[in-house]
């Protein structure tokens, strides 16, 4: 165990270069929106946050998040524009995009690095007008209570989540945030403690003391703010995974766990998947990842209403123009006829109903207990099919959000999951279609 965690520090810790590397970029973009920012007599200051103030950031993962404190006073529609002006105008160099949380925010790319331009308000603790206004206080906390071992300690979290492919608290992952596993480790002391504690989580699995009774898979209490659940942001399928990883590791502990072999697709299961691939104008990377999950869902929906058994479902983009809906089924071919159960004889009334409106199917009976049914021919037997009459009707009634329906009418292809597809649909087909042996391990 303990070599295995020697190794995976090397491949965590960042090394001397790339520190001396960050510093230099970090010094100079501060410096840009510094330039910008105090054109805004809004502005009280401009100062670094995240991973890399913190120490927790990973090698090879050099992020920046760079935060605009304004005046309290400050209203909501003048805090929102100053901060995507300082943003843009600072960043402009590296084709800058918004993004959004509670407000929005800048992100960029510069130098292969990612940096997020952040506005929030100089407040008082607990006296937040914005999600982002904790941001410093969580900077703050983390470098007086956490040494050099205690850092490193979530960079090996940190390794083990991505590896699973739970970390982010993106709408794209629903896992847990950098912050989170610094917390984590805030109250089990290594990353090891967290495993330990991990693999007996119980249902609604409580961590910190709230102030109040929250409804989630795992309760994580913000150490600056009682009244916060960091755990909302987390999906039950990753607090699930979390555990399902933990409890395998500590079976049988391996490198595999920070850098295993990506997972190949199960090829028997991609002959009953089927694909939804459309073209979208491009916009915020947490719209369209919401956009695309809840029109997925809105479509299995409409399968299962449909006949068809949805086993799994998965939502991509490529955060550029492409996006994808994918839905793993029992068989992309049911039975052409279907039975509709409908009341016993003996209730008059509804049972003249039933006989009624179903008058013209194939066949109506009554079963040895009394009850009427009746076997009518599907109008869609085959998902495709289904899917193409679904897609060129009236999406609106199906569940689909209303700003993506403009993007599937203008064009979609429907594909089965052994075509050709793109780099980023087939990595979301290996998730859905394969079984991740380090998660579902079943050594003893």
């Amino acid at each position: 165990m303990t070599r295995i965690l020697e190794n995976v520090r090397k491949i965590s810790i960042p090394t001397k270069k790339e520190e001396e590397k960050m510093k230099k970029l970090a010094d100079s973009l501060v410096k840009q929106v510094r330039d910008e920012a105090f054109r805004y007599s809004q502005v009280v200051t401009v100062e670094l946050g995240g991973s890399y103030a913190k120490g927790t950031w990973l090698k090879g993962q050099m992020d920046l998040d760079i935060f605009v404190k304004l005046k309290t006073d400050t209203d909501e529609k003048t805090f929102e524009y100053i901060g995507k002006k300082i943003g843009f105008n600072s960043m402009k160099r590296y084709k800058p995009f918004v993004r959004y949380s509670e407000h929005p925010y800048v992100e960029a790319k510069a130098e292969g690095t990612r940096v997020n331009v952040v506005p929030c308000y100089d407040v008082e603790k607990g006296q937040w007008k914005s999600a982002a206004d904790r941001s410093s206080f969580h900077t703050k906390f983390i470098l007086e209570t956490f040494d050099e071992n205690k850092k490193n300690e979530v960079r090996l979290l940190k390794k083990f989540l991505k590896r699973v492919g739970i970390y982010g608290a993106e709408i794209a992952t629903e896992g847990f945030g950098g912050y989170v596993a610094e917390v984590l480790v805030y109250h089990y002391g290594t990353f090891m403690g967290v495993l330990e504690a991990a693999s007996n989580f119980v249902q609604g699995q409580t961590i910190g003391n709230p102030t109040k009774r929250f409804d989630t898979a795992l309760v994580l209490i913000d150490p600056i703010d009682s009244n916060r659940n960091l755990g909302t942001a987390i999906s039950g399928q990753s607090v699930a995974k979390f555990i399902l990883a933990a409890r395998s590791f500590l079976k049988k502990p391996s490198i595999a766990f920070f850098s295993g072999k990506k997972r190949d697709s199960n090829t028997k299961n991609l002959k009953n998947t089927i694909i939804i691939k459309f073209n979208y104008k491009r916009r915020s990377p947490d719209i369209i990842w919401g956009q695309v999950k809840r029109s997925t869902t809105a479509l299995a929906g409409q399968l299962e209403l449909a006949g068809f058994d949805v086993l799994r479902k998965n939502a991509v983009t490529d955060e550029e123009s492409e996006a994808a809906m994918i839905f793993l089924l029992g068989s992309l071919v049911i039975e052409r006829f279907m039975v509709k159960n409908g009341p016993e004889i003996y209730r008059k009334s509804d049972s003249e109903h039933f006989i009624a409106k179903n008058s013209k199917n194939i066949l109506t009976w009554v079963d040895d207990n009394g009850k009427v049914l009746s076997m009518q021919e599907r109008q869609f037997h085959d998902a495709k099919k289904f899917l193409e009459s679904l897609l060129r009707g009236d999406l609106a009634k199906s569940g689909v959000p209303s700003g993506i329906i403009p993007d599937i009418k203008r064009g979609f292809r429907i594909l089965y999951g052994d075509q050709s597809v793109s780099k980023s649909i087939k990595k979301a087909l290996t998730v859905l279609t394969s079984t991740d042996g380090l998660v579902f391990s079943t050594n003893k």
